[in-house]
This record gives structure tokens, sequence and C-alpha cells, in this order.
């Protein structure tokens, strides 16, 4: 079995799930007393959070790539950050490695092609629905049309992230609220939406809605436990 590293931390919340996930894979397809190889780096995300909102990515990427390097260092074979919005600074974290990054919206492309979805929805925080490091990468990379939300219901949904979710706030009127935007994407003519923050699933399940949705974590997790156990090919080679 390889050894997972996990950069995690922005939220705590959502590295959880990527913890608990990770191993309830491995166990199911190894049974007995089985659990995952795992190196977590978890970082304080007040912050990282500070530097996103002033716009300071560079500094931003100075700090997860020094992280990056830790994990490397601790023996994990590959590396996931575990964070949708910091893939902001993606290049500067997989320059610092020589291990496998394992991007997370390349799985969540993979599962969308395999379903033939060609539009869908994307929600997550204002950077990554406003600018193009991930849009740009599920449309060119992978042949995506995407969509967003307008001004107002970006807004919502960013703030519900950051004041609600990742401080472990879960309200039945902020699951209705992205409910409701999830269903005007759908008119908006979206086969799917993407749940493009890790934080999300936390709010909002597919049994709460006919949209299909494909979460972020639990795809990214899929990709990390085919890797650990050499199964098949993931996304990127590897």
């Amino acid at each position: 079995m390889k050894t997972i590293g996990l950069l995690g931390g922005m939220s705590w919340e959502s590295t959880v799930d990527y913890y608990r996930g990770i191993n309830t894979g491995i166990k199911q397809a190894l049974g007995g007393l089985h659990s995952a190889r795992i190196v977590l780096y978890s970082v304080d995300f007040q912050p990282i959070e500070r530097l996103q909102h002033a716009g300071d990515w560079p500094a931003a990427g100075r700090l997860l790539a020094d992280a990056a390097g830790s994990i490397e260092a601790a023996g994990a074979d590959c590396l996931l950050l575990c964070t949708n919005t910091m893939h902001k600074v993606a290049d500067e974290i997989e320059h610092a490695v020589s291990i496998p990054f394992l991007h997370i919206a390349d799985p969540t492309a993979a599962a969308l092609a395999a379903d033939g979805v060609e539009k869908v929805g994307l929600l997550g925080t204002g950077f990554t629905m406003e600018q193009d490091f991930y849009k740009g990468r599920l449309r060119d990379l992978h042949g995506l049309d995407v969509i967003v939300p307008g001004d107002d219901d970006r807004q919502a949904v960013h703030d519900i992230i950051y004041q609600e979710l990742c401080q472990g706030s879960i309200l039945p009127e902020s699951k209705q609220r992205y409910l409701g935007i999830i269903e005007g994407l759908a008119r908006q003519g979206a086969q799917a939406v993407i749940l493009g923050c890790t934080e999300i699933g936390l709010l909002v399940k597919q049994a709460d809605t006919a949209v299909p949705l494909y979460d972020t974590t639990r795809l990214h997790v899929e990709c990390a436990v085919d890797f650990a156990l050499a199964r098949g090919q993931t996304p990127y080679g590897v």
C-alpha cells in the first residue's frame, strides 16, 4: 500500500471527511484491521484565510509549498490538497515536490465525463466561482461548459462557507438557500452541479435534490484510495 499525503486544515471540518473517507475506503477494499497509510499536515487556517481575502496568493502559495515539502519528506507517495480554493496555488505546490500531485478537479471531471455531463454548475467560494484557476481547468483540460450563480447567490454561497460551514455550523435555512441556488443552475441548463468546496458536502446531500451533485471531497478521496492500492489508472496517469 502506498502512503497518501494530505495537506489539510482548510478547514479542518472537511479534512476530517478526507481522513475518515480514505480509511473507510481502504478498510472496505482490504478488510480486517487494515487502515490507510497517511501523512497529514494540518495548517492553521486563520492566517491563510486572511491572505486569501487580502489577495496575497503568493504568500499563501509559499506557506503551502513549504508544508507540501514536509509531507514528502515524511514519506508520502502522493499529495492531495484538501481544499478546492487553494488549488489557486496548485502550481507552486506541485513544483515544490517530486511526488504526484492529485488535482481535485480531475477526478471530478472524469466522473462527469463518465456520466455524459457536458454543462455543469459550480458552487464554491467566491474565489473558485469567479476566478479562472478552477473553471479554466475544467473547460480547457476537460472540455466542460461551466456556469456559476449570479452575484447575490455567489455572495451567499461564499458567506455560508466561511461564516458557517468552516466553523461547523449547519443551518437548515442555509441548506434551503443552497438548494434554491442549485435549482436555479439547473434551470439555466446545468445537467449537474459540482460541490466545489470541500465543506459544501457537510450541508447538502444528494438525497436533498433531484439535480445530480458531484461532491469533490468524495471523488478526491476515491482517487486517493485508488492511488494507494494501485487500483487501475487515476486521471493523472500514475
